[in-house]
């Protein structure tokens, strides 16, 4: 016995299933309206993208580039704040309690002892590395 919805014929319900199915499944296209689809470009159009071809903005902060602020978010992410301030001994035991791997394990035993870090930014520096010249 098939139950159908208690406000709806069953023709509408079948109308209803048709218009969600792209959305239910997970095709293109959910809308019910075709006159809702975008348009693709013409022929002697580009294709649309989300950025104009000309952009260089990186996203990285003034006084670093994308690759260090990668590097640096990587080191953090084995840093918990639990551990700072910290010197070097005790960040070097938080990044192994973390599973930290071997070249941030490297990197901390870099750090000179005795020192105590309050920030990841303050131990990239201490590595060596630049961090950003201005914050927002």
């Amino acid at each position: 016995m098939e139950r159908g919805n208690s406000k709806h014929g069953p023709r509408l319900d079948e109308e209803m299933d048709r218009e969600v199915k792209g959305t239910v499944h997970g095709t293109a296209g959910g809308r019910a309206e075709e006159w809702r689809e975008p348009e693709p470009s013409g022929e002697d159009q580009p294709a649309s993208t989300r950025a104009p071809s000309h952009d260089t903005r990186s996203g990285a902060p003034k006084g670093m580039t994308s690759e260090e602020v990668e590097q640096r978010s990587r080191l953090g992410r084995f840093i918990p704040l639990s551990a700072l301030p910290g010197d070097r001994e005790s960040l070097r035991r938080s990044a192994a309690g973390n599973e930290a791997p071997d070249d941030v394990l490297a990197q901390l035993d870099q750090l000179p002892p005795g020192t105590q870090f309050q920030t990841v930014s303050e131990v990239w520096a201490a590595l060596g590395h630049a961090n950003e010249t201005q914050r927002w």
